[in-house]
This record gives C-alpha cells, structure tokens and sequence, in this order.
C-alpha cells in the first residue's frame, strides 16, 4: 500500500464522519463541500439526483426531529486511482420533539458510497443506505418526501 492510498483513505474517512455530523447538526450548506454537484443517491425513500434533492430528501425527515446521532462503525476502503468506495455500519438515533419528546427511533444500517477525487479533494459521488433494522417509533422523523408514508416507511 502506497502512502498516496493511505492518504486518500484518510481523507474519505474524515469526510465520511463530517458527512455524519453535519446531518447531526443540520449543516446542510457543509454536504456541498463533501458531495459532488452530480451526487446519486438511494436511502429508502426513492432515487435522488443532484445536491439539492439530497439535502431535500434529509430534510423532510430530520428538520422536524429532536436531536439526532449517526454513528459510523466498521469501515471499509477502497481505493482506485481517481476513485473510490466505502462502506460503513451506521446506527443512527433520532429524539422525538413536541408531543413525541419522549420517544426515539433508531435504524441499523450499511452505507455504500463511492468517491471522487475532484482538485484533491475526495467527494461522495454516490450514497446508498441498506437499512437492516427499526427500532422505535417512526413518527419522531419529519413527513418525508411529498407523497412518502411515514407510517408506512414508504
């Protein structure tokens, strides 16, 4: 493994955990420093396109809830010249706010990402989240995107 690898793994791993933080504090104006202008993406809710859905998408569902925590755990790297992909347990926690402060919703997951390498920067080009489980209570997150059922995770 070459020094260039390890540094390229480096930045796509601190760029993986900014990515987390800044949903956790609805810094949503740090997912363009971290995201590509033509990112992809599928986290349950339907194909999105673009840096604008993306930050739609999130959104809907965390703008209206209580404070949330996303935690990354057995991460994996791949490097490839100009390119890459990961992959990274998640296990996000989400509080309840108003008349659902007492409650809490948690999935465990798998983010499968890819990555650019654009003017020495390495960002997220592609994001899917396979959700494994739910725990809690949905009803903690925002609607959603138009015409998704919360109640339903559809």
């Amino acid at each position: 493994m070459t020094l260039e690898t390890l540094l390229a793994e480096r930045a796509i791993y601190r760029a993986l955990v900014a990515f987390a933080r800044a949903m956790d504090a609805r810094d949503w104006g740090a997912l363009t420093q971290l995201t590509t202008a033509d990112i992809t993406a599928d986290l349950g809710a339907g194909k999105l396109g673009g840096r604008e859905q993306l930050v739609a998408n999130m959104r809907s569902f965390l703008d209206d809830c209580g404070p949330t925590q996303h935690l990354l755990g057995n991460v994996l790297i791949e490097v490839n010249g100009e390119t890459a992909s990961s992959r990274a347990y998640v296990s996000d926690l989400h509080k309840g706010t108003g008349e659902f402060a007492e409650l809490t919703f948690s999935t465990l997951g798998d983010y499968h990402d890819q990555w650019r390498c654009e003017q020495g920067e390495w960002r997220m080009c592609h994001r899917s989240k396979l959700n494994r489980a739910h725990i809690g209570d949905i009803r903690v997150l925002g609607a959603g995107p138009s015409g998704w059922d919360v109640a339903a995770g559809r």
